[in-house]
């Protein structure tokens, strides 16, 4: 059970750090010479991680299994980084600005499970979609 729960306990806690780090970016710094930073101290750890817990196997062989993917996922978790930054120097809270693209993306998700994975899409989730869309209205009346 352990191995099934700490996994997802370590996301919580590392996107709980996140935001505050996101947010509390300052204003004057441009948010690409902080991500900057923060990918050099990423690199720094992961390099220290792998080989403190690693396979064992060299980097080199470890780099000749790469496929496409890890290089569009560092696309995507810079735009990730600078949407945060960005979303927080416009002025979102962390309490809805979480909510309300957490809920688009759980609806989303469910569309990019469906058709690329072939995952069921049952009433039970379409029911999930429009109470999360309900919610969204809720969260964002002034």
């Amino acid at each position: 059970m352990f191995s099934y729960i700490w996994p997802v306990a370590l996301v919580i806690t590392a996107n709980v750090f996140y935001q505050i780090c996101a947010k509390s970016v300052p204003h004057e710094i441009d948010p690409f010479a902080s991500i900057i930073v923060t990918y050099l101290v990423g690199a720094a750890v992961s390099t220290l991680l792998y080989f403190v817990l690693g396979p064992g196997e060299s980097l080199a062989k470890e780099f000749g299994k790469l496929n496409w993917a890890p290089f569009v996922l560092g696309l995507a978790i810079v735009g990730l980084e600078a949407g945060w930054i960005y979303a927080y120097k416009a002025g979102w809270q962390v309490s809805t600005g979480f909510i309300v693209q957490s809920a688009f993306l759980a609806i989303v998700l469910l569309f990019v499970g469906y058709f690329l994975y072939r995952e069921a899409l049952t009433w039970n989730k379409v029911v999930g979609i429009v109470i999360c869309l309900i919610g969204l209205v809720f969260i964002n009346i002034r």
